[in-house]
């Protein structure tokens, strides 16, 4: 049984869905745990399904790579297979992503390589593209550029706005994440040979 652990920093609605299929006896992963670095409204989904959640706030840390040092102590105590990343705003550290690599995947609302960064959705709309998408990788130490495990495109409507565009998008990285999570849990991903470095 592959164990889970989520970071979050918002509402964590990619999380709960990841929670209720995880609550499904037949699904492969179970989640041991959820922190956040700020006090985070997806608590309250880790509340409804009794997983354990941890605070690490980010303010209260002199530097990026001790407030990454605290996370990696709160890690360790659940020591989880997978790390998954569900709307953390923060990049980790260097040192953490060392740690757990390559074991550290993360969503994102965009077709990468196109749009990577914090406003991936927003940056769709202002280049005026047809269609974006959602995207599930391997976190490494760069901003979205990591491995690219599933992604799928999602069209873009002359109609939409920020929001309803990221509205749209949601759903597919749910069904993305839960998919890749199931499929590294059964074996038919294997992180470290994705990740691993490519010989010519």
């Amino acid at each position: 049984m592959l164990t889970v652990a989520v970071l979050i920093s918002g509402t964590g609605s990619n999380m709960r869905a990841l929670l209720e299929a995880a609550a499904d006896p037949g699904f492969p992963a179970r989640v041991v745990a959820v922190g956040a670095d700020r006090e985070a409204d997806g608590f309250a989904h880790a509340e409804d399904f009794g997983i354990p959640t941890f605070l690490v706030p980010y303010g209260q840390f002199p530097s990026r790579e001790a407030w990454g040092e605290e996370l990696a102590r709160q890690l360790d105590v659940w020591n989880p297979d997978l790390v998954v990343l569900s709307g953390l705003m923060r990049l980790l550290p260097p040192a953490l992503v060392d740690a757990r690599a390559p074991h550290i995947i993360n969503t994102h609302p965009a077709y990468l390589p196109e749009f990577p960064g914090a406003h991936g959705v927003r940056d769709a709309l202002v280049a005026g593209v047809s269609q974006t998408g959602a995207s599930v990788i391997v976190v490494d130490d760069g901003v979205d550029s990591g491995p690219i495990l599933a992604q799928e495109r999602v069209p873009v409507l002359p109609s939409d706005d920020e929001h309803t565009l990221h509205e749209r998008i949601k759903p597919v990285e749910r069904r993305l994440l839960i998919d890749v999570v199931r499929r590294i849990a059964t074996g038919d991903i294997d992180l470290a040979a994705v990740a691993a470095p490519q010989t010519t």
